[in-house]
């Protein structure tokens, strides 16, 4: 965020901050949480780049439509094994798996001032 916005929101009374503060997270929970996302997302990428539905890749890997939309976006009833697992059946590779684990994502989050 730049410093003006973020200068412009405090004066308005507004915390900045990011989810891990406001949900007090400890450091490895925010891991946990930045590793699943980015498996969920390299999961949904790997599925469009192969051209799949999530019908399709359900089948190819004996689950239901609507676990696949919940592994995509990281629903917290999805394993990291379930994630792991089937990214491997889409074929990506140890080292692939790896740079996608290493990528992360970005948890910030605008919250009003108590």
């Amino acid at each position: 965020m730049r410093a003006t916005k973020r200068a412009k929101l405090e004066q308005a009374g507004w915390r900045v901050g990011d989810a891990a503060e406001f949900l007090d997270l400890t450091p490895d929970e925010t891991l946990f949480i930045e590793l699943k996302l980015a498996l969920a997302a390299e999961l949904k990428r790997r599925r469009m780049k192969l051209g799949l539905s999530q019908t399709e890749l359900a089948e190819r890997v004996g689950s239901s439509q609507s676990r696949v939309a919940k592994m995509e976006t990281g629903d917290r009833s999805v394993s990291l094994d379930l994630l792991v697992r089937t990214l491997l059946a889409l074929g990506v590779s140890r080292g692939e798996l790896a740079k996608a684990m290493a990528t992360g994502t970005a948890l910030g989050q605008v919250r009003p001032r108590s």
